[in-house]
């Protein structure tokens, strides 16, 4: 495991240089992910980009430690987890409740879930971070990068090594995915087939960042993920598909978002009350820990500064004032509208789910980010289980009928209770990647803490002005005066039409239900092989793999194996840390490349407002560019890891 280069006791951290950088960081981030999530489907993450800026410009400043560097990265992390706001707000706009998004209750939403986040992360970060074994792909990624940053200038080989894997690694991963936006190479491959009467296929993304990710997941988790595959594309979709009509991968596809995905969110929905149940002892012992932590401090024991997070006593206080003005946000929008009479009880039973859900959603999304990473969790896979059990609420509370726009009122409720549950879950699901940079570079965690709450609160004022601009430039697929270039927001459609499904009696529950049965076998199958002594398969990890494309997991799976095959060969070396550690550094830099690149087309997209800014080729090039992207993507992946190999036996 990575460690901190030398003691950090004294070291500048939460400084005002940081707070700035990193909130302009933020500001610029978020706009770009809320932007970019919505025009071509795809948000990058935010840290390590932050951090490869930070180090740049804190340079050249006098006294700039590996802390402030960190402090930047963490707040600007809200950049690319705020951002998925956008996968329930543009809902309400699509079912006709707003005709824009106003600043108040957009911002509220925002921030207010967002600060919950944080403070519901904070015990867990003992049980999560500390006392558990995962792997925590993105945060073991991005304190790598601080740690080489930092270590360059010291001039030992291993360093100049480790650099020199970063940097090339980087490279390589910027350079490709520029040649895909150029259209030159595929950035996908995909190849549909009929099976008997159904359709089913095989598709990849030629991802260098996922390679990454599966890389630092480790074989148990990508094996998981590979018999989630198995079971959704292979198994499942060649059975739904029979007697369906049209060509393999409209019909593949459609059934797949349709049947497949709820079928995954059934197997995640039970997976994810098993790791509450398993991780239930840890999180309570955590936060029985941060109140004796608490306690000592009070009574004048200096604490360590690993075990500095804020007082457990200022995390209940904050969670129950936070709860206040998210109470005047829910009775102002019930005030005059169809649903005024049930004002009480709806906000009542709000405030109830939002910190019940909220926690329990909080404990899964932040066990999900130490499984597999922030950037790959299923964040809308849990939106589908919040609206679900959201709109189940409202049913449970009022029942179903009353007219039409009482139902239209509490669709837009749910979707706004969502929301704010929402932020609770993303914002978790960062905060432990962060703290779990900050655990290896000798961070201080509650300066970690207050620095994600700073950047929640720069993120949630960016979030509204830009969803107006893009609402009344572009407007969304559906509603009533959308141009001709209207954003999809498939996320937010499809979270719209469930809250109206469970209101309305038509959801898919069938293929839910189905789901939570195979979430059984699975986890006795994860049971059994445990006390075999074999590889497990964790269930949660075999859900996300039906639930997400295969086109996003299969990367992962090919990314683990290669991991695998490199830790062997690195645990036979002479110095078998640094060989794991280069490999490490080899994952990270292909990480590290693709996100900084997606910073930059960003940009492109709004500055250029073209899906395609980069394209030099048209379409009639697309089955040569699946040739040039197959042949480079593998040719690079062997040549990163052959480099690599070389560098650990030559290095002394």
């Amino acid at each position: 495991m990575t460690e901190a280069s030398k003691p950090t006791t004294g070291m500048r951290e939460l400084t005002l240089r940081a707070i700035v950088l990193g909130g302009i960081l933020t500001l610029m981030f978020t706009a770009a992910n809320v932007y970019l999530g919505l025009k071509v489907g795809l948000t990058f993450a935010t840290s390590i980009p932050a951090a490869v800026i930070s180090m740049a410009l804190l340079r050249f400043m006098t006294g700039a430690t590996i802390l402030e560097n960190n402090i930047v990265q963490t707040i600007a992390s809200a950049a690319g987890t705020l951002a998925a706001i956008i996968f329930v707000l543009p809902g309400l706009v699509m079912v006709g409740y707003w005709q824009g998004f106003p600043l108040l209750e957009t911002t509220a939403i925002t921030m207010l879930g967002g600060i919950l986040g944080v403070l519901f992360s904070v015990p867990l970060r003992r049980a999560l971070v500390v006392d558990a074994d995962l792997p925590y792909p993105e945060g073991r990624a991005a304190a790598e990068v601080l740690q080489v940053g930092a270590a360059s200038a010291e001039g030992a080989a291993e360093n100049k090594a480790g650099l020199s894997a970063l940097l090339w690694n980087s490279l390589v991963a910027a350079g490709f995915t520029l040649l895909t936006q150029m259209k030159v190479a595929a950035g996908e491959v995909s190849k549909w087939f009929s099976v008997s009467a159904g359709a089913t296929g095989v598709a990849g993304g030629l991802g260098f960042a996922l390679v990454g990710v599966g890389h630092l997941v480790g074989l148990s988790v990508g094996m998981a993920q590979l018999v989630g595959l198995i079971t959704g594309w292979w198994v499942l979709l060649p059975i739904l598909t029979q007697g369906g009509s049209g060509d393999a991968e409209t019909l593949a596809n459609t059934v797949f978002r349709s049947d497949v995905r709820f079928f995954g969110a059934g197997v995640i929905a039970v997976a994810a009350i098993w790791t509450l149940i398993k991780i239930a002892g840890p999180v309570i012992g955590g936060i029985r820990s941060a109140m004796a932590a608490s306690k000592a401090r009070h009574a004048g024991t200096v604490l360590a500064v690993g075990e500095q997070d804020i007082p457990i006593g200022w995390v209940f206080g904050g969670s129950l004032l936070v709860l206040v003005p998210i109470a005047w946000l829910l009775w102002s929008i019930l005030a005059g509208g169809p649903l005024a009479g049930s004002a009480a009880i709806l906000v009542a039973g709000a405030l109830v789910f939002v910190v019940v859900i909220g926690l329990m959603i909080a404990s899964v999304t932040g066990y999900m980010a130490g499984l597999i990473g922030a950037s790959n969790s299923p964040v809308s896979g849990i939106g589908i289980l919040a609206i679900i059990a959201s709109s189940l609420l409202l049913v449970g509370l009022l029942g179903r009928g009353g007219g039409e726009e009482a139902s239209a009122a509490m669709v837009a409720y749910a979707l706004i209770v969502t929301g704010v549950v929402f932020g609770i879950a993303t914002i978790s699901n960062d905060n432990l990647q962060d703290l779990k940079t900050g655990q290896l570079v000798g961070a201080t965690p509650w300066k970690q803490q207050v620095a994600l709450i700073i950047g929640v609160f720069f993120g949630s004022l960016v979030v509204p002005p830009v969803l107006n601009v893009l609402n009344e430039t572009l407007g969304f697929v559906g509603v009533p005066g959308a141009g001709p270039n209207a954003l999809a927001a498939p996320q937010a459609g499809l979270i719209s039409s469930l809250a109206k499904g469970v209101l309305g009696g038509d959801l898919n529950w069938t293929m839910l239900g189905y789901g939570a049965l195979a979430g059984v076998g699975f986890i006795l199958v994860d049971e059994l092989l445990g006390r075999a002594g074999k590889l497990r398969l964790p269930p949660l990890a075999i859900g996300i793999g039906i639930y997400l494309p295969m086109a996003v997991i299969l990367p992962v799976v090919v990314g683990a194996v290669l991991g695998w095959f490199y830790d062997r060969w690195a645990a036979g070396r002479a110095n078998p840390g640094f060989a794991h550690r280069m490999g490490v550094l080899t994952a990270t830099g292909l990480i590290v490349g693709e996100s900084l690149f997606g910073v930059f087309y960003a940009g492109l997209v709004y500055a250029t407002d073209s899906d395609a800014p980069l394209a030099v080729v048209g379409d009639g090039f697309h089955i040569p560019s699946i040739f040039v992207g197959l042949g480079l993507f593998a040719g690079l992946i062997a040549l990163s890891y052959a480099r690599t190999r070389k560098a650990v036996t030559t290095t002394v």
